[in-house]
């Protein structure tokens, strides 16, 4: 789904449109921008040099050198760019009384309710009168607001000067106004070397505050899947992944109905359960973007004197690429149930589910006092330093502050009293105390689950008993089973027979009773305490239990003082 070529499509792209330098200034590009000037200078400058900079179109061939270093770029640009902006009606936002004589102008923020849809401007052109949005199309979440599609849309030209006459003529009637929030620049490329399409989406937002923040997107998708002899290849895989997902699913309801609520005692069932469900999400993604990809494709690609909308084809299949993602991280999390054969894993699995209520009781305390001093560094120092300005910047900043990373100065200058405090016992608490506490609750664990297996406590091996039994599947197939039952029958006794061995051999009735009870005992307690197929080796004990436990122990005590006694009449016969 993802191979290296894609990254390095995307930096090149990056590279060409994000940090090319301005005219006149060098040390400013669409990366950094903060006027609606400078947002100009760019779509009249680096946006129409990457488009067209000692270029030419020849059957929508887009070929590029730039500076001495010749780096080229051979790509087909598909269709004309588009440009839109998206706009807030006046008035969207309440004055104070006090300040309405002075302030007869407001723009609120973005949101669907504050919406221009009216034309505004020279009114006569398509670019100056409101566009409505298709009924499915994405929204985009920017810094500062959620967009949808649609609003005032014009597209670039093929030619170069026309291109930059028609930007010009907007920049001198106004197309930006105080009331604009968002522009972007869309146009998609393909390149045939790699098989890849290129979504760009360049977005410059207006906030309400005043000034621009920047944002780009470069998606690099293959929407021709199937071209060459390894994507036939990997076509085949995904047919006999669609017929396990069948079994496996058939499978599973055959437990839900053989073991009802039982079943979902189990987390490994659980798992089981939310892989399933991944896998059908994953195909049902599968087929959707390929019928999208069947029904638009062609038809984006007839019209080359339109901006083609790349963006939906590509909106999908960066879903779809994640829900893969998703759904190979816990397949490979399943790996831990089967892992039991070596003991080291087994010791890993053991330890973390002994441990796991203490955790989440630990957790829950970890979490009250982090969310407290996120909260504090996003009140105090929110106005004034990037990592704090949102209550979740202040969160992660935090976990940051945990790892190492930390704007200490900034902190400081914020607020040089608060700002020093919150660091010393934020790092006092939280890494020397409460992680320190997280490892010792895993280390006290880790240690009663490793001592526990030195006496042989310890789960039975699920691995070794699927080849256990696989391997009396083959020996009943075979034949050779019945054989080997019948040898077990002859060297198994029962206690019967035991009892009569005894008698045989001299052993008085009290003794042979004291036996048997001990047997009786041990048979019990190893049942429910020593069990391979328990996994929690912690058990809970009643009194009775307990008893019991203590009437075991006497009579092993006297029973190793009764062999002691015989072992030494048994030294003095022979000396």
């Amino acid at each position: 789904m993802v191979n290296p070529h894609m990254y390095y499509l995307n930096k090149v792209m990056s590279s060409l449109f994000v940090d090319t330098a301005l005219p006149d200034d060098e040390r400013s590009s669409f990366r950094s921008i903060r006027t609606i000037t400078d947002f100009w200078k760019f779509m009249e400058g680096p946006l129409l040099e990457g488009l067209y900079w000692d270029s030419w179109y020849n059957n929508q061939q887009l070929y590029s050198v730039r500076n001495s270093s010749r780096i080229y770029y051979e790509n087909i640009l598909l269709g004309v760019p588009r440009v839109r902006q998206l706009r807030v009606r006046n008035n969207t936002c309440r004055i104070y009384s006090a300040f309405q004589p002075l302030i007869h102008d407001c723009y609120g923020k973005y949101t669907t309710e504050n919406e221009d849809l009216s034309d505004f401007g020279l009114k006569k052109s398509k670019e100056w009168k409101y566009s409505s949005p298709p009924a499915n199309a994405p929204w985009h979440w920017g810094f500062v607001g959620v967009y949808r599609d649609g609003g005032y849309i014009f597209t670039l030209s093929k030619s170069k000067s026309k291109a930059k006459t028609k930007l010009a003529d907007l920049r001198l009637n106004s197309w930006i106004t105080r009331g604009t929030r968002v522009v972007f620049i869309d146009f998609s490329l393909y390149n045939a070397n790699i098989n890849l399409f290129c979504i760009v989406r360049l977005v410059a937002e207006f906030p309400a505050t005043g000034g621009l923040l920047t944002s780009w997107q470069f998606y690099s998708v293959k929407l021709l899947r199937y071209v060459t002899h390894y994507d036939y290849f990997i076509a085949s895989c995904e047919i006999i992944f669609c017929v396990f997902l069948f079994v496996f699913i058939t499978q599973e309801l055959r437990k839900m109905n053989e073991f009802k609520s039982a079943y979902f005692k189990s987390v490994w069932n659980w798992l089981e359960l939310l892989l399933l469900a991944l896998c059908f999400l994953a195909v049902s993604f599968y087929a959707y973007c390929n019928m999208q990809n069947f029904l638009l494709l062609g038809r984006l690609l007839k019209n080359t004197e339109s901006y083609p909308n790349f963006y939906f084809l590509a909106y999908w299949h960066i879903y779809y690429n994640n829900i893969i993602a998703i759904t190979i991280f816990f397949a490979w999390i399943k790996i831990f149930k089967f892992i039991s054969f070596n003991e080291t894993m087994s010791q890993l699995s053991s330890t973390l589910s002994r441990c796991m209520k203490d955790i989440v009781g630990f957790a829950i305390m970890f979490f009250i006092i982090f969310s407290a001093y996120a909260q504090l560094g996003f009140l105090v120092f929110g106005s004034q330093v990037d990592d704090f300005s949102t209550f979740q910047n202040s969160i992660f900043a935090q976990f940051r502050i945990v790892l190492g990373d930390f704007n200490f100065a900034g902190i400081q200058q914020a607020n040089w009293i608060l700002g020093p405090i919150y660091f010393i016992t934020f790092i006092f608490f939280v890494f020397f105390v409460l992680l320190n506490m997280f490892l010792a609750i895993i280390n006290d664990t880790y240690s009663e689950v490793k001592a526990d297996y030195s006496i042989g406590r310890r789960p039975d091996f699920e691995l070794g008993k699927i080849i256990k039994k696989s391997y009396f599947n083959v020996l009943e197939k075979l034949r050779l089973k019945k054989a080997q039952d019948n040898e077990d029958k002859k060297i198994r006794k029962t206690p019967g027979d035991l009892t009569q061995q005894a008698r045989k051999e001299g052993f008085n009735e009290s003794e042979i009773h004291e036996a048997e009870q001990m047997r009786a005992w041990k048979e019990r307690l190893e049942k429910k305490y020593y069990s391979t197929e328990i996994q929690d080796d912690y058990q809970p004990v009643t009194q009775q239990e307990f008893r019991e436990l203590f009437l075991y122990a006497v009579e092993l005590e006297k029973e190793l003082h009764y062999i002691s006694l015989k072992l030494n009449q048994m030294m003095r016969k022979l000396q």
